[in-house]
Order: C-alpha cells, then sequence, then structure tokens
C-alpha cells in the first residue's frame, strides 16, 4: 500500500543546511534545559514509596492532598490512577526510618481524614535511593552499549560512513527527546528508559530501510550524482515512513489517552521520539552521511581481474 499514487520528486537535501541548523538549536536547547532543570526522576531513581488506593465514589483530589499535609507529608504527588476513584499517592524518602507498614498506616489514616469514604489500599511499593542510583547507572549503561552495537552492525552491513550517519541521528534523538521531558517536567522512571530505548530501535529501522534503498539507487543509477541518488532513495520511502509513523502514532495516541498513568510518560516518550526520529532519518542520518563523502565507489564491490588471465586458455 502507498500513501502517494506518484512517485514524489521532493528536493529534501536542498535544506540539509537549514536542517542542521534547526538540530543544533534543538540540541542546545535541550543540553540547556537538562543541565539547568535537570530530569523529574522518579521513584525508581530518587527511592521513596509508592501507594495505590482506591475509593467508593470519586476523589477530590485538593481533599487528599489537604490531608497528607496536616499529617505532616511532605514532597509528594497525588495523582488520579486508572478511573476517577483510584489514586497514586508518590512519596519522596522520609527521614525518618520506617517500614512499608508504617507508612502506608500513615497514609491510610490521613486519606480517612480527608472524608472521601471507605479506603481500599491496594498496593505499597517501596525503592531504596540505592537501588534507585544502580538503575541509572544500568540505564546509561544499556544506551551506550545499544549505540555501539549500532556502530559495529551498520559498518558491516553498509559502510563507516553510514554509521557515523547513523549514530548521529540516534544520540540526536535521544538528546531532543529527553530535552523535551526536561522542558515539560515529565516524570522520568524505568518506563521512560524503555521507550527511549524502542525510539532508537524504531529509528534505526527508518534509517536502515532508507540506507538499502540508498546503496541500491548507487549501483543502478550509475551516472547520477550522490545528492540525487540520496533524495531519490528518501522519496522512494516516502510512503513506507508515513504510513509507519502516521499508524504507529495512532496507536501511541490512544494509548496516552485512554490507557492511564501507568503508561503515559511511556506512550508520550514514544510520540515524542518517533516524530523526532522521523526527521532525523532524513534530515539527520542522510545528510551526515551524505557530509561525510558517501560515494558509490564506497557501496559497489571491486573487481580483481587476473593477472595474464589469457594463462587459462594454455593447456
Amino acid at each position: 500500500m502507498e500513501f502517494f499514487k506518484k512517485q514524489t520528486h521532493i528536493d529534501f537535501l536542498k535544506l540539509r543546511r537549514l536542517a542542521f541548523i534547526f538540530s543544533a538549536l534543538l540540541l542546545l536547547a535541550s543540553i540547556t534545559s537538562v543541565a539547568t532543570r535537570g530530569l523529574n526522576f522518579g521513584l525508581d531513581f530518587t527511592g521513596g514509596t509508592l501507594i495505590e488506593a482506591g475509593f467508593e465514589q470519586a476523589v477530590n483530589l485538593d481533599a487528599v492532598r489537604s490531608s497528607l499535609d496536616a499529617a505532616g507529608f511532605q514532597d509528594y504527588v497525588v495523582q488520579q490512577f486508572g478511573d476517577a476513584s483510584s489514586i497514586a499517592v508518590r512519596l519522596a524518602p522520609r527521614e525518618q526510618e520506617e517500614s512499608n507498614a508504617e507508612i502506608s498506616s500513615a497514609v491510610l489514616d490521613a486519606l480517612q481524614q480527608s472524608g472521601q469514604g471507605e479506603i481500599d489500599i491496594r498496593r505499597v511499593d517501596f525503592v531504596g535511593p540505592q537501588i534507585g542510583k544502580e538503575l541509572a547507572e544500568k540505564g546509561a549503561l544499556a544506551m551506550f552499549w545499544v549505540l555501539l552495537g549500532i556502530l559495529a552492525y551498520v559498518s558491516i552491513r553498509f559502510q563507516w560512513r553510514f554509521s557515523v550517519g547513523a549514530v548521529t541521528a540516534l544520540v540526536h534523538d535521544i538528546i531532543i527527546t529527553t530535552g523535551i521531558l526536561s522542558f515539560t517536567h515529565i516524570q522520568f522512571d524505568l518506563t521512560v528508559v524503555a521507550a527511549l530505548l524502542a525510539v532508537i530501535g524504531y529509528s534505526l529501522n527508518d534509517t536502515i530501510v532508507v540506507f538499502d534503498r540508498i546503496r541500491e539507487n548507487f549501483q543502478g543509477m550509475r551516472k547520477t550524482g550522490p545528492v540525487e541518488v540520496i533524495n531519490t532513495a528518501i522519496n522512494q520511502m516516502l510512503s513506507r515512513t508515513i504510513m509507519t509513523s502516521g499508524t504507529t502514532l495512532l496507536v501511541l495516541a490512544a494509548l496516552y489517552v485512554f490507557g492511564g498513568e501507568a503508561i503515559s510518560g511511556f506512550a508520550l516518550t514514544l510520540i515524542i521520539g518517533i516524530v523526532v526520529g522521523t526527521y532525523s532519518s532524513i534530515y539527520v542520518a542522510s545528510a551526515v552521511t551524505l557530509r561525510l563523502g558517501v560515494s558509490r565507489e564506497d557501496l559497489l564491490e571491486t573487481k580483481v581481474e587476473k593477472e595474464g588471465a589469457n594463462l587459462d586458455s594454455m593447456p
């Protein structure tokens, strides 16, 4: 199935210099936001307690917050979870040592003072600060090894110029997506890390498809320059890119709207990453590969002729 009935002839690479400037500004803004605002780390990284509670009726969140304030709780977040009668209370680590039972009991007492009716504590999770630190380190290492593996794979599968272009695009996607998460103060937890790894895979898949068509075009379009070859490849893959990205975004939008608080961060991170990744596969990966001087000779197999081939005819 094709999105366009006729082959398009859009000169994408004509705007590559403007795209470089645009990407550079986005990268600068993202790095600045992460450096100054930081990330809104969730309990997976900071440690603390998560309590999920259910009520008989729709919850008044303001009343719940007032009761927690009166009970002496600080640095907490109260959100609806799943439906209007369920909430999630996230508590930062407290100075005094308390067990899960003591914390949940104190929260239950505070919630009962809010006048919301019968309360059911459904889940209590505790994450220690040391565990959170280890998770952050392992998440960063996962990103590093994934990028290193991709660099090696694309170098073997194509050519080193393509691998540099692909990894540059992936780093571009991760930095900008993380910068948007920082700027919007979306909670950064393990589900977001999983979404970032999924963004790497999705963006790489789109980039590899374009690269494969570029290689085919270099072999078939013998009298055409690199710019036109790459432009042709991008146009040939444009229908696939739009259909794949569009249908994926529809699913993620539904997950974000109807999936509830538990996966909203995951879905939103993927939405941002797919939009940025689709852009980067055209204006970063391909443009960087072109900038590095990729040519037909880099992709064609070298034919070695036998010296003294006429000797083969001798008896």
